[in-house]
């Protein structure tokens, strides 16, 4: 994800949760979290923790080196998981506030798997919560089989996609 992109992502999320500029002090979630970029934006914004979920070995040596040095440790957690497969521990007081959903490109294509692991994330989501799914444009994915999310606004910048989705009644593409 580029700079721009990303600051575009936080600018809509800063409006969206009624902090343009920085984020209110929420639990994040990031899930195939790669380097941390996600998850280390939102700290920097102002949530109070993350759990950073990255199963591939070269990627988690980067994240904990990016915790290390950006003096970060006390405020996050790294599980080594497959974050397809993931058992969450119980989410923290009310659940995550936002969960970064960032797999890569060709795994996304799945929309079965997609939408699975859309549906088990939802109970660990507050009920105010907000969940980022990100994934290349041209992807497909039917909206209308989720169960336990509701899409809120999709934007749509260069090759990717971006749902923004809360818990509740799902409803029709917006």
């Amino acid at each position: 994800m580029t700079d721009r992109v990303k600051e575009t992502l936080f600018n809509i999320l800063g409006a969206r949760l009624d902090c343009p500029g920085s984020l209110p002090g929420v639990d994040v979630l990031d899930l195939f979290a790669g380097s941390g970029a996600l998850g280390i934006e939102a700290l920097s914004r102002g949530a109070r923790s993350c759990l950073f979920v990255e199963h591939d070995w070269r990627a988690v040596q980067v994240l904990r080196s990016n915790v290390r040095q950006l003096g970060l440790a006390a405020t996050c957690r790294l599980s080594s998981a497959n974050a397809w497969t993931v058992r969450l521990a119980p989410p923290p007081s009310g659940g995550y506030g936002l969960v970064f959903v960032d797999p890569p490109y060709r795994d996304a294509d799945d929309s079965l798997r997609v939408l699975d692991l859309l549906n088990r994330l939802a109970p660990h989501v507050a009920p105010d919560g907000l969940v980022v799914f990100r994934h290349e444009r041209r992807t497909e994915l039917p909206l209308a089989a989720l169960t336990a999310l509701q899409c809120l606004d999709q934007r749509d910048i260069g090759t990717m996609r971006l749902w923004f989705l809360s818990p509740g009644t799902p409803t029709a593409r917006p």
